[in-house]
């Protein structure tokens, strides 16, 4: 067989092998369940640190506004004050036009007078510590109304700025939790996980006092979906869920994990009991523990708030609440 007859042979068997293999190739450019499942605990995670950001910033703002609303209260008084202070000097001022300071002053070094010159000496000394501090009044309560109206001022603004941020971040979470629920279509055939019975977790441990009262909670909210920015009935995030669960118990924690680390005493994994917190790295997600190595926790977007190990990432520490 001539050279030229094998090379068209060659490059026929190529070509063919080409073609063969080249479907396979366009097969394997959709992701595996396996990779699709990375993916998804990857975006997870991502999205998460940003709703807890956001939940921060919810935070934030409710207490500028409390802030806010505490300072209007306090610069209607300062404001009165600062009239009647007003009106006082004015009144002095008026006084001494019409009397004269000068005669005054004569009338009282003025020998004849019924009192004694150390008297009448006295007496204008304390006229004039009396005009002093109307005056030095005046200018204090306008020091204080001027200073409380700047902090009210700067209050507002802040809270401004941190209402758009709010919105801003309200449009991320909502585009990325649009990826996340198509992964999951892709992976699972569904976005969300189906409604599930709390029953399926079994009963709640019997604990005395508020811990016991958070652990029932929370075993009551398992089934119920992920919400970001929720704190129930219907929905939790992650802090959403430990807040509610020790709202019911009567203490309040704010709706973040990483202000939540701050609002808890921190105790060591031997001492965890019942309705402790559990942290996680990075402060981005917490639990509560409710007893044998378990937590009950709202995972992620898509799924439901679930009883299960501990153990499942990286833990940063444990805290008790106060």
């Amino acid at each position: 067989m001539s050279s030229l007859r094998i090379l068209l042979r060659s490059l026929a068997v190529a070509g063919l092998s080409a073609a063969l293999l080249a479907p396979a190739s366009v097969a394997r450019a959709e992701p595996t369940p396996a990779e699709l499942t990375k993916q998804i605990e990857k975006s997870s995670t991502e999205l998460e640190r940003i709703v807890e950001s956001y939940n921060k910033l919810n935070e934030e703002i409710k207490a500028n506004k409390a802030t806010a609303a505490t300072l209007q209260t306090r610069i209607g008084p300062l404001q009165e004050q600062a009239e009647r202070s007003r009106a006082d000097v004015g009144l002095l001022a008026a006084t001494a036009y019409k009397t004269g300071g000068m005669r005054t002053v004569q009338a009282l070094l003025e020998p004849g007078g019924p009192a004694t010159l150390p008297d009448r000496l006295g007496t204008l000394d304390q006229l004039t510590r009396q005009r002093q501090q109307t005056i030095a009044g005046f200018t204090e309560n306008q020091r204080r109304l001027i200073d409380q109206k700047a902090r009210l001022d700067a209050t507002l603004a802040r809270e401004a700025a941190q209402a758009k941020q709010l919105v801003a971040g309200k449009k991320k979470i909502e585009a990325d939790l649009a990826r996340l629920y198509e992964l999951r279509r892709k992976a699972y055939g569904r976005a969300t996980e189906a409604p599930a019975s709390s029953s399926s977790a079994g009963s709640a441990p019997a604990i005395s006092g508020s811990a016991g009262v958070a652990v029932r909670y929370a075993y009551g909210a398992i089934g119920k979906p992920y919400g970001y920015g929720d704190d129930g009935p219907g929905s939790y995030d992650c802090s959403g869920l430990t807040l509610a669960a020790w709202r019911a118990a009567g203490k309040s924690l704010p709706h973040n994990a990483a202000m939540q680390w701050d609002a808890t005493s921190r105790i060591s994994r031997g001492s965890l009991q019942p309705g402790d917190l559990v942290f996680y790295s990075g402060l981005g997600h917490v639990a509560i523990y409710v007893g044998s190595g378990q937590i009950i926790d709202a995972p992620s977007a898509g799924r439901n708030v679930n009883k299960r190990d501990m153990d499942i990432m990286t833990i940063a520490g444990y805290g008790r609440v106060r």
